[in-house]
C-alpha cells in the first residue's frame, strides 16, 4: 500500500510539473515561505536535540552495544564503509557547493554583516563549517542508527515505520503506512533534486573543457547515460558496484583536494581552516538557536532552516543506506564514523575549496563572485581557470561529480527497493531498474518543465512532517538502548554471581 501511494502522490507532482509547471512552483513557494516563517524555530531546535542525543549515545555506557550479535564482525572494512556512507550523504552537494557556498555568504552575509569585508568572508566559512557539520550528520546518523538498531538486534525490517511502531502508542503503530509513504517520496523527490542540480554541474564541467552547450538537452542527455551507469552499479549489488564506486569517490575527491591545496594558497588555507574551527567551536550554540525576530531577514530562513530541511528530507534514503553498510559495529563507532568523521572531512573540503575561492576572490580579483551570480553550477570551473592546471583539475571535478551521481543514484535505487521490499535488505534487480528509471524520469521531468526548484522546494515541505517521524525515532532509539543496556547489565550481573558461587563451593 505505501509503495503504490507514494508511487501515485510522485506521478501527480511530475504530472503537475510537466502540464503547470508556474502553478507548481507558486504553489509550493508559497508553502515553503509559510513554514520557514512559522516552524524554523522547530527546525533548530529539533536538530540540535539530535546532535546532543548523538553525543549522549557515543560517549555514554550506551556506546558498548553493538549493531547485531556480541560475535558478529563489520561486514565492510573501516575505509569502505566511510566512503559509501560519505558518498551517498553529501558528495555531489559538497562539490557543488564547496566554492559556490562560502563565495554567496561572502557577497550576501548574515544580517548585521557588510557584504565584501573580511568579517563577511569569516562568516561565509563560518557557515559553511556550521551548514555541512555535525547538523546534518547527526540527522543522519539518529535516523540510520534506529533502523540499524531495530534491524540488528529486534530483527526488525529494514523500515522507518519499524523503528516508529516499537513506541507502545497505538496511534503511532497504525500511522506506519503513512511513515513509509513520506519516507519514499522525500527519497524520491530529494534524489531527483540532486541528479539535477549534478546533470547541471556536469554540463557546466563539459562546457568548460570541451565547448558542450549548457542546455537541457544536454542535461537530458547526461541524466540518461548516467542512470544507466548507476542501474548497472546498483543491480552489480553493494559488495562490488557501490563499495568500488564509493572507494574510487573518496580518493578521486582526495586527490583533488590535494592539488588544489597545494596549487593554491596553500599557508591562507591552513590559516582559515584554524581561524574557521576556533569561531564555528565558540559559536556553536548561537548559530545553533540563531533566529532573526527583530530584523527584517530572510538569511536564516534561505539558508540554515532551508538546509536543516534539506537534510531532514534525505535522511530517509541516507539513514536506510548507511543502516545497510553498518552491522557488526558499535553505537561509539557508528557515531564516531557517521558523525565526527564526516565532518572532518566537510571542514577540509571547505577550508581547501572555499578558503581558495575567498583568497582568489579578495586578493587576486579573481571574477569567481561574478560567476556564481550568473549561474551557480560555474563556481568551481572559475575557481579553476584561475589556479595551475585549471583545465586538468575541472577534468578531474567533473569525472568525480559523475561518479558522484551514479552512487547517488545506486544508493537511492538500493534503498527505495528495499522500502517497496518491505525492508528486504537486497531487493530484486528488477526493482531497482524500475526505482532507478523513475527517479531519473522525475529529474528529467523537471528540467523539460524548467521545474528543478520546485522540486527541491517540494521536497522541503515534505520534511516537516517527516521531521515529527524523526522525533518518534529519537525516543524509539533511545527506549531500545536503555532497555538493551540494561538487560545486557542484568546478564553480566548473573554470569559474575553465578561465577563467585562456583569458585566458592
Amino acid at each position: 500500500m505505501p509503495t503504490f501511494l507514494s508511487a501515485g502522490v510522485i506521478a501527480l507532482v511530475v504530472a503537475w510539473g510537466l502540464l503547470f509547471p508556474a502553478s507548481l512552483g507558486a504553489t509550493f513557494d508559497q508553502a515553503l515561505s509559510a513554514i520557514t516563517r512559522n516552524f524554523g524555530w522547530f527546525y533548530l531546535w529539533v536538530v540540535l536535540a539530535l546532535v546532543i542525543l548523538c553525543a549522549i549515545l557515543a560517549f555514554s555506557r550506551y556506546g558498548t552495544l553493538k549493531l547485531g550479535a556480541e560475535d558478529e564482525e563489520p561486514e565492510f572494512s573501516l575505509g569502505s564503509w566511510f566512503a559509501m556512507l560519505f558518498a551517498a550523504g553529501m558528495g555531489i552537494g559538497l562539490v557543488f557547493w564547496g566554492v559556490a557556498e562560502p563565495i554567496s555568504h561572502y557577497t550576501s552575509p548574515p544580517p548585521g554583516i557588510t557584504a565584501g569585508t573580511p568579517e563577511a568572508a569569516n562568516a561565509a566559512m563560518r557557515y559553511s563549517f556550521f551548514h555541512w557539520g555535525l547538523h546534518p550528520w547527526a540527522v543522519y546518523s539518529v535516523v540510520a542508527l534506529a533502523i540499524a538498531f531495530f534491524q540488528f538486534r529486534r530483527r526488525q525490517p529494514a523500515l522507518i515505520s519499524a523503528v516508529t511502531s516499537a513506541l507502545p502508542s497505538r496511534t503511532v503503530q497504525r500511522l506506519a503506512p503513512l511513515v513509509d509513504t513520506l519516507a519514499v517520496i522525500a527519497t524520491a523527490f530529494g534524489v531527483a533534486a540532486s541528479l539535477g542540480i549534478g546533470a547541471l554541474q556536469i554540463n557546466s564541467g563539459l562546457g568548460t573543457m570541451f565547448g558542450v552547450p549548457v542546455s537541457t538537452t544536454a542535461q537530458l542527455v547526461i541524466i540518461a547515460v548516467t542512470t544507466a551507469l548507476f542501474i548497472t552499479s546498483a543491480v552489480s549489488g553493494v559488495e562490488r558496484g557501490v563499495k568500488w564506486l564509493s572507494n574510487a569517490n573518496l580518493i578521486l575527491a582526495g586527490l583533488l583536494a590535494l592539488a588544489v591545496f597545494l596549487l593554491g594558497p596553500t599557508v591562507a588555507i591552513i590559516d582559515t581552516m584554524t581561524n574557521t574551527l576556533g569561531g564555528y567551536l565558540s559559536d556553536f550554540v548561537r548559530m545553533s538557536l540563531r533566529m532573526t525576530p527583530f530584523r527584517d531577514s530572510t538569511w536564516v530562513s534561505g539558508w540554515t532552516i532551508f538546509y536543516w530541511a534539506w537534510w531532514v528530507s534525505w535522511s530517509p534514503f541516507v539513514g536506510l543506506f548507511i543502516a545497510r553498510v553498518s552491522r557488526g559495529r558499535t553505537i561509539r563507532e557508528f557515531v564516531i564514523g557517521t558523525v565526527l568523521a564526516p565532518t572532518f572531512a566537510a571542514v577540509l573540503w571547505f577550508s581547501v575549496f572555499g578558503g581558495t575561492a575567498l583568497t582568489l576572490e579578495i586578493a587576486q580579483a579573481a571574477p569567481i563572485a561574478q560567476a556564481v551570480k550568473a549561474d551557480v553550477s560555474t563556481a568551481l570551473f572559475s575557481m579553476f581557470s584561475a589556479l595551475p592546471m585549471g583545465p586538468v583539475m575541472s577534468f578531474i571535478a567533473t569525472v568525480l561529480v559523475i561518479v558522484f551521481f551514479v552512487t547517488s543514484g545506486d544508493s537511492a535505487t538500493l534503498v527505495l527497493g528495499m522500502m517497496s521490499a518491505r525492508g528486504n535488505p537486497n531487493p530484486s534487480a528488477r526493482s531497482k531498474i524500475l526505482w532507478g528509471l523513475l527517479i531519473a524520469g522525475i529529474a528529467g521531468s523537471l528540467l523539460l518543465s524548467g521545474g528543478l526548484k520546485a522540486v527541491q522546494t517540494a521536497t522541503i515541505v515534505f520534511a516537516l512532517p517527516f521531521t515529527v517521524v524523526i522525533l518518534l525515532m529519537a525516543v524509539a532509539l533511545w527506549r531500545g538502548v536503555r532497555d538493551d543496556w540494561h538487560e545486557e547489565d542484568r546478564r553480566e550481573r548473573a554470569l559474575k554471581r553465578q561465577l563467585r558461587q562456583m569458585a566458592a563451593r
